[in-house]
C-alpha cells in the first residue's frame, strides 16, 4: 500500500467546496459527523495506511482485528476521499432524513464492520478456490463498501427510480451493480 500525501490538496479542496455548496445546515448530523471523521483521519491518520489496511493476512492470520474498524475510515489519497465523501454526502442526506439519525448511525456502524468481514471472507475464499495465496495479501482501505451497501439500501427505499450511470439511464434496481463494475473498470484496486 503506497504512502499518500497529507495536507490540503485538490480533491480535499473540491470536497470542502461541495460541502459548502450544500450548506452545513442542510447536512444531517450523522452524515456530517461521518464526513468530518473521514476528513479528520485523512489529515491526521491514526497510523500509516499499511498499518490500517484490511487483508486476510492481517485480520485473520495475525488476528489484527482493529483493522476492521480502522480501514473504512482511511483513504489512499485525496481523490479517493473526495469520491467517497461526495457519495456519502448524497446518500447520507437521502437516507438519514428517511431513517432518522439514530437508526442511520447504527446502520453506518454495522455496515462499517460487516463490510470488512465480507471483504476478508471473499478474499479468503478467492484464495482457496483459485489456489492463489496472493488474495490473502490484498490490502484495502476506504469507505466504498459502506457506500455500496448504502446504495443498495437507498435503492430499496426508492424503487422504480432511474439512475444515471456514466450517462446511461439505468433502473436503480441494477444501478449499484453497474456502478460497482464501472468503478472497478475505471479504478481497479
Amino acid at each position: 500500500m503506497e504512502r499518500r500525501q497529507r495536507g490540503v490538496s485538490a480533491g480535499l479542496l473540491l470536497l470542502l467546496y461541495q460541502i459548502s455548496q450544500v450548506g452545513l445546515q442542510n447536512i444531517p448530523s450523522v452524515t456530517l459527523g461521518v464526513l468530518v471523521l473521514n476528513i479528520f483521519l485523512f489529515l491526521n491518520p491514526l497510523r500509516p495506511l499499511y498499518e490500517v489496511c484490511l487483508s486476510v493476512n492481517e485480520a485473520v492470520h495475525r488476528r489484527n482485528w482493529q483493522r476492521l474498524l480502522l480501514a473504512p475510515f482511511h483513504h489512499a489519497d485525496d481523490w479517493h476521499l473526495y469520491y467517497n465523501m461526495i457519495s456519502m454526502l448524497w446518500k447520507g442526506i437521502m437516507l438519514e432524513r428517511k431513517l432518522k439519525s439514530l437508526w442511520f448511525a447504527y446502520i453506518i456502524t454495522v455496515f462499517s464492520v460487516l463490510i470488512g468481514v465480507v471483504y476478508v471472507v471473499l478474499e479468503l475464499l478467492l484464495g482457496i478456490i483459485l489456489d492463489d495465496p496472493s488474495y490473502e495479501m490484498n490490502c484495502a482501505v476506504g469507505f466504498s463498501g459502506v457506500l455500496f451497501a448504502l446504495k443498495v439500501l437507498n435503492n430499496h427505499y426508492n424503487l422504480g427510480r432511474v439512475s444515471n450511470v456514466l450517462g446511461l439511464p439505468i433502473s436503480s434496481k441494477y444501478a449499484c451493480w453497474v456502478e460497482l463494475v464501472a468503478i472497478h473498470l475505471i479504478s481497479p484496486g
